[in-house]
């Protein structure tokens, strides 16, 4: 996948137009069209800004690894290791964890809710 699909794919997960994300990083929606569209390539500065605008590294930007996405994205490096290790488990304990986390962070809500 070229930066050109990389920048498109982050801007629509994020749902956002191209307007948005070139008010966000200074630009027009028509560069942004162009950087989508493999027309234009964006200047080192400008790779900067659209990785903070897409929650991203430009690391990721330029050679599209989900490890440094993620790396980018979460700074708690254990919590990143242990991410990795539940990966490697099968989809029935991939499951149970993702349950268990769903009900922490609805109970967590629910708490904050309740004060």
């Amino acid at each position: 996948m070229a930066i050109a699909e990389r920048i498109k794919e982050l801007r629509i997960q994020k749902k956002m137009t191209q307007q948005e994300l070139a008010t966000k990083v200074g630009l027009t929606y028509m560069q942004i069209g162009k950087y989508e569209t493999q027309k234009s390539n964006p200047s080192s500065e400008v790779l900067q800004r659209l990785a903070k605008a897409l929650d991203t590294s430009t690391d990721y930007l330029m050679n599209g690894s989900q490890d440094k996405a993620a790396s980018a994205q979460l700074t708690d490096k254990e919590l990143i290791r242990q991410f990795k290790e539940v990966e490697q488990l099968d989809n029935e304990d991939k499951h149970l964890v993702k349950t268990f986390l769903d009900a922490f962070i609805t109970k967590r809500h629910v708490q904050k809710l309740a004060h």
